[in-house]
Parts: structure tokens; C-alpha cells; sequence
């Protein structure tokens, strides 16, 4: 899996543009800001965008969502809870010196248990509220690297990791506020112990702010999860 990060806007959010490697169709998650560069790295990809998928509504996540969907046609994937949000995104800006910003009305909604197939990957939608009331996490499962023989060895496939894309649930040594409207401490704990109970500990994670960890990594060392260490 080809997955590039963009750290975009003053909150340095990240969002993702991920596609099967040498693949034409891609997948961009939680396009924030700078659609401008977002386009442009389409663009220099030479991709056609499948799908916008928003892990949650915050207006860091979805600044550019509006440029970003009229510019390539790509559908929007929303939060089913959320989906409001986004439709009237200024009204939920709680400081003057961010936006303004563009709504959309999502093509589709997600609320946890879909599986979407998309840029030939089968993505399945996590319901992980606790920083958000309808916050979703994008799980891809791990493949087997095709067998073959050492003189096939050249066009065999590689392993292509399980990954997820946590939004604002998890993060490196850390983990998403939850003194926002909606949000929600042992909701947000819970969230994270779904995720580490359904998906391996090798499981990358792509966040929504800071570094790419583990899932493995941050159960072991992440302070804010002591509660599941025990």
C-alpha cells in the first residue's frame, strides 16, 4: 500500500492519500486544509480520486473537503451522525481565526459495520466515538504475500500491512481530546480498546495529528491507556 501524509493547516492535521502501489485509483482521508497542494499531489500521482473518506466532522478534517470533491468528483463518505456538520460546517468554527470554510452535503454516510470496497482495497468502518459522537476509524485488514518460487520471486506480490486510520482517537503517545461538544472520556476508552481487541498489534496507525505508530506500540507505551494495560 502506497500511503502519503500531508500535514496540512495551522492545527497540523494529517490527512492521507493512499492507493495500491503503481495503481491509478486512489483514496484521500480527512482532507483538512491547502487543497491546493492536496490537488497537486493528485495531479503529480497521476490518480483518479475514488472516494473522500472524513473520519469525523472537526473543521481541522474537513476544511478542504469542498474544493477537493468539485475538483476531482470524488463522493464523500461522512459520519451518519455528523453529516450535519458538514453541512453547515461555519456554524460549528468555535474560533474567528479559522475558515470560512465551504459546506458539502455528503453523497453517503457511514456509522460503523460497512464494508467499502474502493481503489481496489476492502475497507471496513469502525463506529469509535468519545472525541466525536459519530467519530469512525478506517480499518484495511493485512494480505499474505503471494507464494512463489525463488525464480517467480521477481513478480511475486508483498505483504501489504493491516492498517487503520484513526482520526482523532489514537495517537502517538497520545490520544484525542474529549473536552469538545460530544466528546467523552471512557467513551473515548472504550473506542480504543475495541481497537486493539479486534486488530493486531502490528496494525499501523495512520492519525489524525503527530507520528504514524502501532497499535502494538502505543498499548505498551502510550500513558493515556494505562487503564487497558491493566
Amino acid at each position: 500500500m502506497d500511503v502519503r501524509m500531508f500535514t496540512v493547516g495551522m492545527v497540523q492535521e494529517n490527512c492521507y492519500l493512499f492507493r495500491r502501489d503503481g495503481s491509478d485509483r486512489a483514496v484521500i482521508v480527512d482532507p483538512g486544509e491547502e487543497a491546493p497542494r492536496l490537488l497537486g499531489a493528485i495531479d503529480e500521482l497521476g490518480v483518479q480520486l475514488e472516494a473522500i473518506l472524513l473520519t469525523h466532522t472537526h473543521f481541522d478534517h474537513v476544511g478542504a473537503v469542498a474544493p477537493v470533491a468539485k475538483a476531482t468528483g470524488a463522493a464523500v463518505w461522512v459520519p451518519e451522525l455528523e453529516k450535519p456538520v458538514l453541512s453547515d460546517i461555519n456554524s460549528y468554527v468555535p474560533w474567528a481565526e479559522f475558515g470560512p470554510y465551504e459546506s458539502w452535503d455528503a453523497e453517503h454516510t457511514v456509522s460503523g459495520g460497512e464494508r467499502l470496497s474502493l481503489a481496489g482495497f476492502e475497507i471496513d468502518v469502525l463506529f469509535t466515538p468519545g472525541h466525536s459522537p459519530g467519530h469512525v476509524t478506517y480499518s484495511i485488514a493485512g494480505e499474505t504475500p503471494v507464494r512463489c518460487s525463488p525464480e517467480q520471486r521477481s513478480g511475486c506480490a508483498p505483504p501489504h500491512e493491516a492498517a487503520i486510520f484513526s482520526g482523532d482517537v489514537l495517537f502517538q503517545g497520545s490520544v484525542g481530546r474529549v473536552e469538545l461538544p460530544g466528546g467523552d472520556w471512557p467513551t473515548l476508552l472504550g473506542s480504543i480498546g475495541t481497537l486493539m481487541d479486534k486488530l493486531p498489534p502490528e496494525t499501523t496507525v495512520y492519525p489524525g495529528h503527530m507520528g504514524v505508530t502501532t497499535l502494538g506500540a502505543e498499548r505498551a507505551s502510550n500513558p493515556f491507556l494505562a487503564e487497558l494495560a491493566r
